[in-house]
């Protein structure tokens, strides 16, 4: 195993690492012991991951001699709801978990946010470490400490702001991911370039095809720019009042899709996200804000890869434009009636606008429905 690269998530409190190498599993329970001594630990995955992953971690951890207690939930998007919630923090419970505990999330970001939620409120505050298994998770949802479970009402409604003590991202772990969901996540990657990156998508219109395909140094590469520029934001604007607004780029939308469908696998987060960055940068051309060209550059970057760029046709699911403005309405980033949208001037610059009319933001929408 080669050193792994360490980024720092600098907070006026609790600033932790984030560890990113391939094959990192094999000495998560060393880097543990010598960051936390001798505590309990308690892993929670789902099961998909523990058939593939959970024998490497247990090896890793029994080797440093630590005790631990294993808690296996479905996997999906469905798990983040209330039952699922009660039925983890009540089998923790019956298990031991005490304050001085540490809960490993191991998983994607459905469990990452699930058991971070858990985390933060079991015992009012119990330590937990991220070890990401999904791109997406890597990139993304793993780092700066958002947790959450969804309401029938929209998506992430539920949660707190709860940070892990360690991130540990072992890119060996994207190696069994089915293509769809490296692509999901891949959308994250490509937001970090639209944001604030202009030099690293031009890096992705390079290495893009690579880093689905496989390619280790890409994907590690990737996954350590996105850990770095996250971890900056979220260092000047951890409880998202400012700055870290910016990585929600698409997400209004996405999460407006995603609500459409109950939150089934129909739709992915991430390919949500890059359809709803499309309609971020088509609505910025419309009000002058950018170039069409800008959106037609990330439209074929999204092509090359072989990322949706239209809402799909579905069986026994009509899409509605005007549906989505009533989820968008319930979005947890309205202010003061207003819906918060995350603008382009270009790429590699974002903005904050809440001053967009519905009438555009329906012509929009309905131009992103595969008719």
């Amino acid at each position: 195993m080669t050193t792994p690269s360490k980024v720092t998530v600098a907070l006026k409190s609790n600033s932790y690492d984030i560890l990113i190498g391939d094959n990192l599993l094999e000495v998560a329970g060393e880097v543990l012991r010598e960051r936390f001594g001798s505590r309990r630990i308690f892993i929670v995955t789902e099961d998909r991951v523990a058939g593939l992953y959970l024998d490497r971690l247990r090896h890793s951890l029994f080797a440093a001699h630590y005790a631990i207690s294993e808690i296996i939930v479905p996997g999906g998007e469905g798990s983040k709801e209330f039952h699922v919630l009660q039925g983890l923090i009540e089998d923790l419970l019956e298990a031991g978990v005490a304050r001085d505990s540490l809960i490993i999330a191991f998983g994607g970001g459905v469990i990452g946010d699930l058991v971070g939620f858990a985390a933060s409120i079991l015992l009012r505050g119990v330590d937990y470490v991220q070890v990401p298994t999904t791109l997406l998770a890597q990139v993304d949802s793993a780092v700066g400490g958002k947790t959450g479970i969804n309401s029938p009402l929209g998506k992430n409604l539920i949660g707190s702001f709860h940070q892990p003590k360690l991130v540990l991202s072992d890119t060996s772990l994207l190696d069994s991911l089915p293509k769809r969901e490296l692509l999901a996540g891949y959308a994250e990657v490509v937001k970090y370039s639209l944001i604030g990156n202009a030099k690293f998508f031009g890096w992705l219109e390079e290495n893009g095809v690579a880093l689905v395909s496989g390619q280790k140094s890409a994907r590690e590469h990737a996954v350590a720019t996105c850990c770095k520029m996250k971890a900056e934001i979220v260092s000047k604007d951890e409880r998202e009042d400012g700055q870290r607004l910016l990585l929600n780029l698409g997400h209004t939308f996405g999460h407006a899709f995603e609500a459409d469908l109950d939150f089934d696998s129909r739709l992915l987060h991430g390919e949500a996200v890059a359809i709803g960055s499309l309609m971020a940068f088509d609505l910025s051309a419309r009000l002058g804000y950018c170039a069409a060209s800008a959106l037609e550059e990330v439209r074929l970057h999204y092509e090359k890869v072989k990322l949706p760029t239209l809402l799909p046709r579905l069986n026994e699911h009509v899409w509605s434009a005007e549906r989505f403005l009533s989820h968008m309405t319930r979005d947890k980033k309205v202010r003061n009636g207003k819906k918060v949208l995350i603008l382009v001037r270009r790429i590699g610059e974002a903005f904050v606008n809440d001053q967009v009319g519905e009438s555009i933001l329906l012509d929009v929408l309905d131009a992103y429905i595969d008719s």
